[in-house]
């Protein structure tokens, strides 16, 4: 059963996680028993991005499983598969939204957001945006964060359409455009997605910079806003680390 359009698990308003559950063995020791990976994560974090529903799909028993190896507490975020927002670009996806959205279903209550990221160089273009926008939410009432990454996105009016949808905008960094860096769209829920700098997807944030992101999170927190923030830096096995650091900022010592 879908959960509505802002729902979240009661007194969560920060969460931390990385894209995928990957732990590297310097990192296994700070994390509780378990099954497998995704259980032994789930004893620290308390969400986790699924990325690899971007290139496959998964079997519907590949949910159900991954729903049943963490807290009731927990919540993953699916990625959008590319041939929507990469190969139709959009145009006349609608239908392909049925068959995704019918197996991450089976995520259950755990499903927390889907995310929509975009191609470079897909431009904002009503016409094709609005009807997509219409048949997602005609079909699922889940979060949503949309990570668009071609600067004409980044406008009055198209925050205003995603606040009207209640889709957050990512904040990415490193982000293309100044914009790209602050969440927009939807008012009570923001999403963060951060890759890495100087070189994305290998390097790790410093103290100082997890530091300042802390305050962020928490400003948002006090404000009654709830703040996702996904640590992307894996490549060198940073995005853990970095997410341990940066739920310590925020003095939390086991669920974000």
């Amino acid at each position: 059963m879908s959960v509505g359009v802002g729902q979240h698990a009661a007194g969560t308003r920060i969460r931390i996680g990385c894209a995928g559950w990957s732990l590297s063995a310097a990192d296994r020791s700070s994390f509780g028993g378990g099954d497998n990976l995704l259980q032994r994560y789930a004893t620290r974090l308390s969400l986790v991005e699924i990325n690899s529903s971007f290139y496959r799909p998964h079997l519907p028993q590949t949910y159900r499983r991954w729903a049943a190896s963490v807290p009731d507490d927990f919540r993953f975020t699916v990625k959008m598969p590319r041939s929507i927002s990469h190969e139709q670009r959009l145009r006349g996806a609608g239908p392909l939204l049925d068959p995704f959205l019918a197996t991450v279903e089976e995520l259950g209550s755990r499903l927390g957001a889907l995310l929509l990221q975009l191609p470079p160089s897909l431009a904002y273009e009503p016409q094709h945006v609005e009807p997509f926008l219409h048949d997602l939410r005609r079909r699922t009432r889940r979060q949503v964060a949309c990570e668009p990454r071609h600067p004409s996105w980044f406008s009055a009016e198209v925050d205003a359409l995603l606040a009207l949808h209640d889709i957050a905008r990512v904040a990415a960094d490193p982000a293309r455009v100044a914009q790209a860096g602050e969440p927009g769209g939807a008012r009570g829920w923001s999403y963060w997605r951060w890759h890495g700098q100087p070189d994305i997807y290998r390097s790790a944030y410093d103290e100082t910079t997890l530091a300042r992101l802390a305050g962020l999170l928490r400003d948002r927190a006090r404000a009654g806003h709830c703040a996702w923030m996904i640590l992307d830096n894996t490549a060198q096995g940073h995005a853990v680390s970095n997410a341990l650091r940066l739920q310590a900022l925020l003095g939390e010592h086991g669920h974000a």
